[in-house]
């Protein structure tokens, strides 16, 4: 069973604008902090975004003032709005659920194992 599915990843000038959306209405194992990590081969994952059950959010510095993440809590939809694309945001984008209690400020300093993970979807920004 896929429990998080995520969607809206593609290809971009820098400069442009994406919406990413997960799915998260087949996840039913906890309610804690959900977030977006990235990835690109060799090198580590890390943790971009993060939202909270209060609606608090953190953010990587990397992405402040860029990328807006929001949870429609009933539908249990995880977006991350990414404006103003950098080639360095190329990467594979993955939907998180926090698999302990954290809060957004914790979270995306956690390591990969201590959340469940979605299959990614891929942003790719040129230049």
């Amino acid at each position: 069973q896929v429990q998080l599915v995520e969607s809206g990843g593609g290809s971009v000038q820098a400069g442009g604008s994406l919406r990413l959306s997960c799915d998260a209405s087949r996840y039913t194992y906890s309610n804690y902090c959900m977030g977006w990590f990235r990835h690109v081969p060799g090198k580590e994952r890390e943790g971009v975004a993060a939202i909270d059950s209060d609606g608090s959010t953190s953010y990587a510095d990397s992405v402040k003032g860029r990328f807006t993440i929001s949870k429609d809590n009933a539908k249990n939809i995880l977006y991350l709005q990414m404006n103003s694309l950098k080639p360095e945001d190329t990467a594979m984008y993955h939907c998180v659920a926090a698999l302990r209690p954290m809060t957004a400020i914790q979270a995306l300093g956690v390591r990969p194992e201590y959340y469940y993970w979605g299959r990614g979807t891929q942003v790719t920004v040129s230049s």
